[in-house]
């Protein structure tokens, strides 16, 4: 298990839902917390809520000028989680140009904004932790999930490239795949969701991977073992049960 105390960890995305249950968590195992979103002002209140230290650093992930000052006013770190995102449901013929693009931008292009000011650093001195957060839809395209679902695909990927890469050096590369989070994003949602999860429920399974160690979790385990089965599914097979 790994020893959280005194340790410093800015995440990105963390002023609501899932971000902010797992700050909670955190700050509670005695981690030193940057607080990082784009609403200063719910950064402040969760800070303020928190029972540890946590530095409040707004930033928005879109811009890379504002990641880069975020990271230097984090000052120095031992990891970093990442759970900045944005999702609207859409079907490929309710293309809304506008909305994917921003989901491209902040899901996936965020991500990468955020461990390129990160990981150089941890490379150089040899010693870091990255928690990237995925998503189930990113396994194979879904339907009604234009743009986000890619946009997690391409998450993923970066992820498993960056373990490959780092594996064998003191930088620790880890990713977690959520399925359905009753969050704001979700309640966009008007179809059933199944084995949907409440935040503090998800936070805990992705905070136990966090201290156990090993690269990917993807939860909720009945509802992971259909998404990583539809991997290996023909195209035929698939659509038909997917789609």
């Amino acid at each position: 298990m790994r020893d959280w105390a005194g340790k410093r960890y800015w995440l990105v995305g963390a002023s609501e839902g899932l971000g902010r249950a797992l700050a909670a968590k955190m700050s509670r195992a005695g981690v030193d917390l940057v607080l990082s979103a784009r609403g200063a002002e719910r950064l402040r209140a969760l800070a303020d809520a928190l029972p540890g230290r946590a530095a409040v650093v707004p930033v928005d992930v879109s811009d890379s000028t504002s990641v880069r000052a975020a990271r230097e006013a984090a000052g120095q770190i031992d990891g970093v989680v990442i759970l900045a995102g944005l999702y609207w449901p859409m079907a490929a013929r309710d293309w809304r140009a506008d909305q994917v693009e921003a989901m491209c931008d902040v899901n996936f292009t965020g991500t990468a904004r955020v461990l390129g000011a990160v990981v150089p650093g941890f490379a150089a001195r040899d010693a870091g932790h990255v928690v990237i957060v995925g998503s189930l839809s990113g396994f194979r395209g879904l339907p009604g999930a234009t743009g986000y679902a890619a946009s997690k695909a391409g998450v993923m990927a970066m992820a498993e490239g960056l373990h490959a890469d780092l594996r064998e050096t003191g930088v620790e590369v880890q990713l977690v795949n959520p399925g359905f989070v009753r969050t704001r994003l979700t309640d966009k949602n008007d179809f059933a969701m199944p084995f949907l999860m409440e935040p503090d429920a998800a936070a805990q399974v992705i905070f136990e991977h966090m201290g156990a160690g090993g690269f990917a979790r993807s939860f909720p385990a009945p509802f992971a073992w259909a998404f990583r089965l539809g991997r290996f599914l023909p195209d035929w097979l698939y659509y038909r049960i997917f789609a």
